[in-house]
């Protein structure tokens, strides 16, 4: 692994199909297993104009439509994971553009106009007011599909700001919504131009001209579409966790051992992780690879399989190995937790010391940890097969004791909704 670290795991996605993150020093990249998505269809329901024919005339008649109240989410709704796999799909901005324009010169007059000039404004006036709902329906989905982030469950809302940066999501979404505004109030303003046209000639020059307008609109601003496109495809990318199936999570310093000891554990059905290594450092300083390891421990119901490398060979020296683990032992502790010491075929007799140590041999739990780890570590050796037998048999009595407490906590969960 890089120094940067990275993260590999299987994760599970709806499907229960796996996901594998390659190591690139950019951070983690996945690769998703092929599965094919839902055509989205739009529901035609925006607020607009509406018109008819009075006396031969396509003019804009007045529509109430009854206050809807929006529903707002109860509590209880907001820790379920998996919302990144129900987002819509985005459509490029061109795309949209395209197909509104084809829909909406598709549009003919009324049938029954006799008079040129008044079946003229009558199909330009229906064409902008179609070619304003083609573009706004799919602004409006987007905006009323994609989540509020406050409804999230922790540990996605920690993906969205380390994934897109605080506030891109919602400012973003912002920006959707306001060009779709702009769409329907410059459609609503020419279709009722067009419709208010007292000749054939100008009738089409007001078409001409709306249509102009909406399409240098949605040409300017539709970056933003293009935008939730993007933010679409990485938050759906984004790993999936089963908060009712027992997770193992592999946390230390870059370079430990940690995917060796994934390859090893993961033939089981348990989740697996490998999450970005730590250094030591304040977590102001942290990259956003560190910070996603501290969202899975914080928000996650993860069992732990803390991972240290005491052989020199990681980059990181043994104090600041044992500096970071005390940090994240005391930080952590209430997770199920097993210590291994890996690479164990090349410790030496003699502690490692790298030159950035003190050299003071005062601190008696720092030898210990030097020589042999923490406390009842288990010894391993990917290389040459040593105590795998017993890591395998300590995580599996770990996971069933997390599916237990999983098991406990939705029973008190659900007693609680009882009453």
């Amino acid at each position: 692994m890089s120094r940067a670290s990275t993260l590999f795991q299987l994760w599970q996605t709806p499907n229960r199909l796996p996901l594998a993150i390659s190591k690139i020093s950019k951070g983690p990249h996945l690769i998703p297993s092929a599965r094919s998505y839902p055509v989205l269809c739009f529901c035609k329901e925006i607020q607009t104009s509406t018109y008819e024919v009075v006396k031969g005339s396509y003019v804009p008649s007045p529509v109430v439509k009854p206050v809807s109240k929006a529903k707002e989410k109860s509590p209880e709704n907001i820790e379920d994971v998996g919302a990144f796999q129900k987002l819509p799909m985005v459509m490029p901005s061109v795309d949209i553009l395209y197909s509104a324009l084809r829909k909406a010169k598709r549009i003919t007059p009324t049938k029954g106009i006799a008079n040129i000039a008044k079946r003229e404004r009558n199909r330009g006036a229906k064409q902008l007011d179609a070619l304003m709902k083609e573009l706004a329906l799919p602004l409006r989905t987007y905006s009323e599909n994609f989540p509020n982030k406050k409804y999230l469950h922790p540990y996605e809302r920690s993906l969205i700001e380390l994934t897109l940066g605080d506030g891109n999501y919602e400012q973003v979404l912002g920006k959707v919504d306001a060009l779709r505004k702009k769409v329907v109030s410059i459609g609503k303003e020419h279709a009722s131009l067009c419709a208010k046209s007292t000749t054939k000639k100008e009738a089409e020059a007001r078409l001409t001209e709306g249509i102009k307008k909406v399409e240098e609109t949605f040409n300017r601003e539709g970056k933003h579409v293009d935008d939730l496109l993007h933010i679409a495809k990485t938050l759906r990318a984004m790993p999936v966790v089963d908060l009712e199936a027992p997770t193992l999570c592999l946390v230390g310093a870059p370079n430990v051992g940690k995917s060796s000891l994934v390859r090893i554990l993961s033939t089981g059905k348990p989740e697996v992780t490998d999450t970005p290594g730590l250094l030591k450092r304040c977590d102001e300083d942290r990259n956003n690879l560190e910070k996603l390891t501290l969202a899975v421990l914080s928000h996650l119901p993860t069992a732990i399989l803390y991972v240290h490398d005491l052989s020199g060979e990681c980059g990181t020296s043994p104090s600041d190995q044992f500096v970071i683990y005390k940090e994240i032992k005391e930080r952590f502790g209430e997770h199920l937790w097993l210590d291994v010491v890996s690479k164990c075929d090349l410790l030496q007799k003699s502690p490692v010391l790298f030159a950035t140590d003190n050299g003071d041999d005062s601190d008696l739990k720092l030898e210990r940890y030097r020589k042999l780890g923490p406390d009842g570590a288990i010894h391993v050796s990917v290389m040459n097969e040593v105590g795998l037998a017993e890591l395998k048999s300590r995580v599996q009595e770990m996971l069933d004791s997390q599916m237990t407490r999983i098991q406990v906590q939705e029973g008190n969960k659900q007693k609680l909704e009882v009453c």
